[in-house]
C-alpha cells in the first residue's frame, strides 16, 4: 500500500521511546547491557524508527523474533548487533553470519542439520564456509559463580557492528549464537544436562562464537514472584554448565521488561527491553518507573446520524438504540487490527467518551456519540483528547489482552506518522498540525 487517503493513522513519538529506554538504561550499572526489542515492527511502532531511537538511547543490541526482521534492519543501515530470539532454519545460518546477526540455538540437531547442508554437493559458497578462529574477546565464567552473575564483565561486541572478516582477511565470518534454556516457560530451549553436553562440541567449533546464554520468565507480570525466583535460580544453576564444559560465554540474560523493572537484581549481563520501551509495563507492580506511551491511534468520523428508539446498528442487529441517539461511524475495523474483541470499549470524540456499539466490521465501527457531531470530527482510539484519555492499557484490559497485542496487531493499512525526535512534541497532545514524515507500511 503506497498511500493513505483516510484519516485513520497512528502517531508515534519516537522521542518517548528514546526517553523510556534512556530512563531504564540509567537505572542499571554501566556493566549491564541494554537490548532493545524491536520485533513485530517495533510492537507496531515501526521497527526502523524504534531501532534508531534505541541507538540514540544507548542500546547495545537489538532483539527481533524473525531473521527477516533482522535483515530488514541491516538493509536500512542499522549496524547494532542483532539477536534473533527464536530458532531459524539451519539453511539460513550463513546468511545470518554474513550479516553479523546472532542466532538462538537450542539443540545439537540444529548444528547437525547445518553441517549436512554444508556438505551437500553444489552448496553455495557461503553455505560451505570454512572454519577459522572466532576473533571475538569472550569473558569466561569462574567456578565461584561471580562470572555467572555478570559482575565486571567486559563488553563482547561493538555497538557499531563487528568486522565480518576473519583474521587472515577472508570473508567467512563466524556464526555468533546465544543458547536458550527452558527454565519453566515451556516453549523453546534446552532443559537437561544431556542436551547441553550434546551441544558443547558444536559450540567449541572454531567457526562458532558462543556469545550468550539466556532464558525467559513465564510469570514476570504476576504479583507473586515465587515462580520468577525459581526460574532465576534454575537459570544460574544451568548457566554453570558452560564454564564446567569449557564454554566461556560472554553474556547471561534472563530479564524482559517486566522482570527487569521489578527485579533489577536479576539483570546479570543484559536486560531485554521490549514492551517497556513503548510505555507498556506492569505499573501496579512497578509504579516508580512512570514510562510514557509512544503511540496515539487517531481517526475521524465519516458520518454522524441521529437514530430513534428501536433502531438497530451493525451486523446481526447487534445494538438497539434505547432512545434518540447520535451514532457515528469511524473508518477502522478488524482489517486494520482493531479486532472484534475491542467491542465494549470506548473512544474519544470531542473530548468525551463514546462507547463502541454494534459489531466491529472489517473496515468500520460505530460509536454512540455524546451529542450532535458531523463527519470529519476527530476521533481518538488510543491516547488523549481534551481532558480525557483512553490508554492502551485500558483498552487492553477491556479486551482481556496485553497492551502490546493491540499495537502489534495494527496492520499496514494504518500509516504511522513520526513526529520530530524532540522532547517538546508528543502525540498525546491534541495537535492536528502534527509535522512529521509519514511511513505507509508495505502490505
Amino acid at each position: 500500500m503506497s498511500a493513505s487517503y483516510r484519516d485513520t493513522r497512528a502517531d508515534v513519538d519516537t522521542a518517548a521511546v528514546r526517553r523510556n529506554l534512556s530512563k531504564i538504561r540509567r537505572r542499571f550499572p554501566a556493566s549491564v547491557r541494554l537490548m532493545a526489542v524491536v520485533k513485530a515492527n517495533g510492537y507496531g511502532h515501526g521497527a526502523i524508527e524504534s531501532a534508531e531511537a534505541a541507538l540514540a538511547a544507548g542500546a547495545d543490541m537489538l532483539g527481533v523474533a524473525l531473521l527477516e526482521e533482522a535483515v530488514e534492519l541491516r538493509e536500512h543501515g542499522i549496524r547494532l548487533p542483532i539477536l534473533v530470539l527464536a530458532p531459524v532454519p539451519p539453511r539460513y545460518a550463513e546468511l545470518a553470519a554474513a550479516l553479523d546477526i546472532r542466532l538462538t540455538v537450542t539443540e545439537a540437531d540444529w548444528f547437525e542439520q547445518r553441517e549436512e547442508l554444508r556438505r551437500k554437493p553444489g552448496a553455495p559458497n557461503g553455505l560451505r564456509g570454512g572454519m577459522h578462529s572466532g576473533g571475538t574477546q569472550q569473558r569466561g565464567f569462574d567456578d565461584s559463580g561471580a562470572g555467572v552473575r555478570g559482575a565486571g564483565s567486559e563488553k563482547a561486541f561493538d555497538r557499531d557492528g563487528a568486522d565480518s572478516s576473519t583474521e587472515d582477511g577472508s570473508c567467512s565470518p563466524p556464526l555468533r549464537v546465544h543458547v536458550k534454556f527452558d527454565t519453566g516457560l515451556g516453549r523453546i530451549g534446552l532443559r537437561s544436562r544431556e542436551e547441553w553436553d550434546r551441544l558443547v562440541p558444536w559450540l567449541k567449533r572454531e567457526d562458532v562464537v558462543a556469545e550468550g546464554i539466556f532464558t525467559h520468565f513465564a510469570t514476570a507480570g504476576w504479583a507473586d514472584p515465587s515462580f520468577v525466583r525459581l526460574q532465576y535460580e534454575r537459570f544460574l544453576t544451568m548457566a554453570e554448565w558452560a564454564p564446567r564444559s569449557g564454554i566461556h560465554s560472554t553474556l547471561l540474560h534472563c530479564c524482559g521488561s517486566a522482570s527487569a523493572l521489578r527485579f533489577p537484581e536479576m539483570a546479570l549481563d543484559m536486560v531485554r527491553i521490549g514492551a517497556a520501551a513503548y510505555g507498556f509495563y506492569p505499573s501496579a507492580l512497578a509504579p516508580q518507573w512512570e514510562l510514557e506511551p509512544a503511540l496515539t491511534l487517531r481517526s475521524a468520523l465519516i458520518q454522524a446520524k441521529q437514530v430513534s428508539a428501536g433502531d438497530t446498528i451493525g451486523y446481526d442487529r447487534a445494538y438497539t438504540a434505547r432512545g434518540e441517539e447520535w451514532i457515528g461511524t469511524v473508518p477502522i475495523g478488524y482489517a486494520d487490527g482493531w479486532s472484534q474483541i475491542m467491542q465494549g470499549g470506548e473512544v474519544l470524540v470531542g473530548g468525551r467518551r463514546a462507547p463502541i456499539v454494534g459489531r466491529i466490521g472489517m473496515d468500520q465501527l460505530t460509536v454512540r456519540l455524546p451529542g450532535p457531531c458531523r463527519a470529519g470530527d476527530p476521533v481518538v482510539l488510543i491516547g488523549s483528547q481534551g481532558g480525557e484519555t483512553v490508554s492502551c492499557a485500558e483498552a487492553a484490559s477491556r479486551a482481556g489482552v496485553v497492551p502490546q497485542e493491540i499495537t502489534a496487531s495494527l496492520t499496514s493499512r494504518v500509516p504511522r506518522n513520526y513526529g520530530p525526535d524532540s522532547d517538546s512534541e508528543s502525540p498525546a497532545k491534541e495537535d492536528y498540525a502534527w509535522k512529521s514524515k509519514q511511513r505507509v507500511l508495505r502490505g
